[in-house]
């Protein structure tokens, strides 16, 4: 599931959790709901706004990576040939 960021105008409070893409968050009461927090002195039904954010890229840097990633590496080796560098020995 994607992770988002809400901030709420209301106490000036950014949270960040985690719901579905269909899902359409639009109170302080309902992001408190998601994240397991206590709403505190705001008014459960202060809107709150979705903030972009950048996603996590993850960038494998060896075959191993590769290989825990689920991916499967091959390299071009002599003649044509392709040889499974993330295969498991």
């Amino acid at each position: 599931m994607p992770i988002y960021d809400y901030l709420c105008p209301s106490n000036n409070r950014k949270i960040e959790v985690m719901h579905s893409i269909n899902r359409e968050v639009k109170t302080w009461g309902e992001v408190c709901q998601l994240a397991g927090c206590e709403v505190g002195d705001t008014p459960e039904d202060a809107p709150v706004r979705r903030l972009l954010g950048s996603p996590m890229l993850s960038i494998p840097t060896s075959n191993a990576d590769y290989r825990n990633a689920g991916f499967t590496k091959l390299v071009k080796r002599d003649k044509g040939v392709y040889e499974n560098v993330t295969a498991q020995d």
